[in-house]
């Protein structure tokens, strides 16, 4: 395998840099040698685009800059689509994955397979809100999860639930979940 580069776009206060984190660990544990997450801030405050990497590799990882052609692009935030071209640099059979609760067909992005999930309906239904606005974090690691096949659901649930204790690690876990069952790319 060659290595798996994955960006991550959202705006500050969605998880962006806690999913590069939690999914590098995911990865590590579903026995990847070589793991990296880090993010990039241009203007850090809430509500801010911001974006983050992981690589995962069945080697070790020598190279230490951003990500300019990632294999996989993850949309913490559909509004996000209307700023910037999340798909710049995208490999060829490049997949991105939106949070949004409109179909992967009605999306206008000039390349890429995408996938889509509606992670803000599942983090508002189960009460995943930080400062009273839906994180969506651990919705797209489970739908990650299913468009890539690249670490197991049943991993990133033990991630999330190492992360945080009692019923908050339970309800994310049951979003990743949720977001695993319902991430399409129709």
């Amino acid at each position: 395998m060659t290595m798996i580069e994955v960006r991550w776009h959202g705006r500050g206060g969605q998880g962006g840099v806690t999913s590069a984190e939690l999914l590098a660990k995911a990865a590590f544990l579903d026995g990847y040698k070589g793991v990296q997450a880090f993010p990039f801030f241009g203007s850090e405050r809430r509500g801010a685009p911001v974006k983050a990497f992981t690589r995962v590799s069945t080697e070790e990882i020598n190279v230490r800059s951003q990500i300019y052609e990632p294999d996989v692009v993850a949309v913490l935030d559909s509004s996000i689509l209307d700023l910037i071209d999340v798909t710049e640099g995208l490999k060829e059979g490049g997949k991105v994955i939106v949070n949004t609760p409109s179909k992967a067909s009605k999306l206008q992005l000039n390349r890429g397979h995408v996938y889509t999930y509606d992670g803000t309906g599942i983090a508002l239904k189960l009460g995943l809100l930080v400062a009273g606005l839906p994180v969506v974090n651990t919705t797209m690691l489970g739908a990650f999860a299913r468009a890539t096949g690249l670490v197991k659901l049943e991993t990133v649930q033990q991630v999330i639930l190492s992360k945080w204790s009692g019923k908050a690690g339970e309800r994310n876990a049951e979003g990743a979940r949720e977001a695993f069952d319902i991430c399409s790319d129709l």
